[in-house]
């Protein structure tokens, strides 16, 4: 009778203690000190080949941006492309190809960033130099690029891009981007605008997530 009687007591004074046990887990909630944003930094390099005036081009650029949540970029890109023209103009006898340079402003909103694969929908607005360079390739003949030679051009850059989380420091990306451009006026050019469509290949190297620290605070 005893036993029964110790054994009573015991059984209530350990479901006591997991009863108080509960009750103190139970007051204390997991936060996140950032507020849920997480932070991430990269650099990146791209290539592409397009079309100006329907004729081949050849683009290569880079980025520097910072992520916010994951879900939207800002930072700097500068782009260059090369676009096989082949003209001639009156009084020159050599051919020329036009080539630009141009960076500005990059701007990514990102969608389904926590999927293996996202969508983004970036847009470079900006501005840099266009011109023409003499596509002679004799190795006795230096072109010269004089300041007739150049334009002052502004260029909106919006694009569409699949990006292929490899991992937390690597993304693949893969895209189309349309380029709109202000009126160059270089005499004499059969070209006035370097509009058009790129498909580019790129690769981005940093820390997309920074990770969060969590912590518990009692209620």
């Amino acid at each position: 009778m005893k036993f029964l009687k110790y054994s009573l007591l015991l059984l209530l004074f350990v479901g006591n203690q997991q009863l108080f046990s509960q009750d103190q887990e139970d007051n204390y909630i997991e936060f996140n000190d950032r507020n849920n944003i997480v932070h991430g930094v990269y650099l990146g390099f791209n290539l592409g080949v397009g079309e100006i005036e329907d004729e081949p081009t050849y683009a290569a650029g880079l980025k520097l941006a910072y992520v916010a949540n994951q879900q939207f970029e800002v930072g700097f890109a500068a782009n260059t492309i090369y676009s096989r023209q082949n003209l001639i103009f009156t009084g020159n006898n050599r051919r020329q190809d036009l080539f630009a340079v141009y960076g500005g402003l990059h701007l990514e909103p990102i969608f389904f960033s926590k999927n293996v694969v996202s969508l983004s929908f970036p847009v470079l607005i900006g501005g840099g130099a266009v011109g023409y360079i003499e596509n002679d390739y004799d190795e006795d003949y230096d072109p010269e690029i004089t300041e007739e030679d150049i334009d002052a051009v502004f260029v909106i850059e919006p694009g569409v891009s699949a990006l292929f989380n490899l991992s937390r420091y690597v993304q693949l990306e893969a895209g189309v981007t349309y380029r709109f451009s202000s009126k160059i006026e270089l005499e004499p050019s059969p070209i006035d605008r370097i509009n058009g469509f790129t498909a580019n290949i790129g690769i981005k190297m940093g820390i997309f997530n920074m990770g969060r620290n969590r912590y518990k605070k009692k209620i």
